[in-house]
């Protein structure tokens, strides 16, 4: 594993950590200070994909040889974007709005090469179809979880996963923030080796 190019994971997210080290133990982490506003009609997709570029980028000249990891997610109810609830109240509320609904979550990954600059991006969409749920039930989940920094309101890695009536995707791990599947395969197109 030595002759390894070296790996940045572009974000101070606790959950893609985790799920990094899933399949590759050796990286650094950097948090990328990026404006993260979407722009005129820009759709969700688009949107996902330049802030997983851009915050790789944003960390170019602190790693000039590495390869740097850049993820994104949007989640959308309908044309309203889901973002971190930050609050109990804003996690009920939006936790009551999804009640019996579907969700689609645009995450996206690229893997930077920031010596050739060289860029490999991809998208993973998933739809969370929610369960109807009473007031009671989404304020004890709210009280358990605290999913406060999570967009739509839900943790799917904890007891989140009790609110939905099903998922449709390619990889249960996009849902949690880094679609580890898309993202090996630009890994290996990089000259990683995973296994």
């Amino acid at each position: 594993m030595k002759d390894q190019p070296k790996l940045v994971l572009a974000s101070s997210s606790p959950f893609r950590k985790e799920l990094l080290k899933k399949i590759y133990p050796f990286f650094e982490t950097a948090s990328p200070d990026i404006d993260e506003t979407s722009h005129t009609d820009e759709t969700p997709r688009e949107l996902s994909k330049r802030l997983a570029i851009e915050k790789a980028q944003a960390l170019c000249s602190n790693f000039p040889n590495h390869l740097i990891i850049g993820s994104d997610q949007v989640a959308m109810l309908g044309d309203r974007q889901l973002t971190k609830p930050k609050t109990f109240e804003n996690s009920v509320q939006q936790l009551s709005r999804s009640s019996g609904k579907v969700i689609h979550f645009y995450t996206s990954v690229c893997v930077l090469n920031s010596n050739t600059h060289e860029i490999i991006s991809d998208t993973d969409i998933c739809k969370v179809h929610m369960k109807t749920l009473s007031l009671q039930q989404i304020q004890h989940y709210v009280e358990r979880d605290k999913p406060y920094g999570c967009a739509a309101a839900f943790k799917s890695e904890g007891l989140g996963i009790a609110l939905f009536e099903k998922i449709e995707g390619d990889d249960p791990n996009a849902l949690v923030g880094l679609p580890l599947i898309k993202l090996i395969h630009q890994l290996t197109q990089m000259g990683v080796q995973i296994l």
